[in-house]
């Protein structure tokens, strides 16, 4: 077996069992097509204001940071890792690079000023791969539990956020680092482009490059991967870090879009992103999973939330929503995989 064919296990394996299940993993991919469809005439029903320019570009506008960690996730869950500090790392990787750029003015927040302005962006995105290999180190060098590091590591870095910044919000954020957040490129926000197409390079990465596909293989099954040549800890070492830095570069999004820094940036998105992930077709036991139903899950949140919104539903409402998500969303995910408990 070679690694090409460890690549393609998922859809390789599927027909071995019967042409039926092989067609509902694939039709797992788009089930949440129809589910946008109705909640686009629930919202138009609700309010007449849902379907206009302005609601649907807030939408994706809103959705774009969201949809980043998302992304991130899934490459890491893909490769039967998780990663639950992406939560603190939006947050923590902007305060510091803001922090090492700003001079010492006197006022409420004050940084060290050791680099210039426009380095705020290249920072922020060093900090969040410097986050994502502090990770990959501890779990795949010193064979620490994951999910205990990484849930440190949210711990760890939130306080080193709410200590940076004082607990206070940063409004004097460079204006290179606000631009990508607050720009817009042939009528819509910038970010929703630059989301698309990172969606689409990870997907095209997954589908065609060798090492794309060997993130199903490892998340399958990580030692007939190694047996067949693949390597294994490097890959997914340099996917923890592909998975700081989008959430870094989802910190300087989320930034700009709102111009300033808050110290709780980013503060309980991990149950939105397990929520979206999950729904969307990615599997917790690694292996399994596209970018296109990862990012139908983030719009289906989004979506649901909007409508809520428009109908006067409390917001409070939400984080009870997305908890019931992702219950109904692992029901239906262990009946349609035909997977047997241990």
């Amino acid at each position: 077996m070679t690694p090409t064919d460890l690549g393609r296990r998922p859809a390789t394996l599927a027909p071995a069992t019967g042409g039926r299940r092989f067609d509902l993993a694939r039709y797992r991919d788009l089930s949440l097509v129809p589910v946008l469809l109705v909640l686009g005439l629930i919202g138009f029903a609700v309010s007449p204001a849902f379907l206009t320019t302005d609601n649907l570009l807030g939408v994706g506008q809103q959705a774009t940071e969201l949809s980043l960690l998302v992304l991130a996730e899934a490459l890491i869950l893909i490769a039967g890792r998780m990663d639950l500090s992406l939560e603190s790392t939006i947050g923590v990787a902007p305060v510091i690079a803001i922090w090492l750029v700003l001079p010492d003015h006197g006022g409420r927040f004050n940084g060290i000023g050791l680099f210039p302005s426009w380095t705020a962006i290249p920072l922020c995105l060093a900090v969040g791969a410097l986050i994502g290999a502090v990770n990959g180190f501890l779990i795949l060098k010193l064979r620490l539990n994951g999910f205990i590091v990484t849930l440190g590591a949210l711990t760890l870095l939130r306080g080193l956020q709410v200590a940076i910044s004082q607990g206070q919000s940063i409004v004097n954020v460079p204006s290179s680092f606000r631009y990508l957040g607050s720009a817009s490129w042939l009528g819509a926000p910038a970010a929703i482009w630059i989301c698309a197409l990172l969606f689409l390079l990870g997907g095209c990465a997954l589908a065609w490059l060798r090492h794309g596909r060997a993130l199903y293989a490892i998340g399958g099954n990580a030692e007939a991967a190694r047996a067949a040549g693949i390597r294994v800890d490097r890959i997914t070492w340099t996917v923890l870090i592909l998975g700081g830095t989008l959430a870094a570069f989802a910190g300087v999004l989320y930034s700009g879009h709102y111009g300033s820094l808050s110290a709780e940036q980013g503060n309980g998105w991990i149950f939105q992103v397990f929520a979206a992930t999950v729904i969307g077709g990615v599997s917790l036991n690694g292996g399994r999973g596209t970018l296109f139903g990862a990012l139908t899950g983030v719009l289906t949140l989004q979506l649901v939330v909007n409508v809520m919104t428009l109908a006067g539903v409390p917001p409070l409402w939400n984080q009870f929503l997305n908890g019931a998500i992702i219950i109904v969303a692992l029901i239906i995910s262990r009946f349609a995989s035909g997977e047997r408990q241990e």
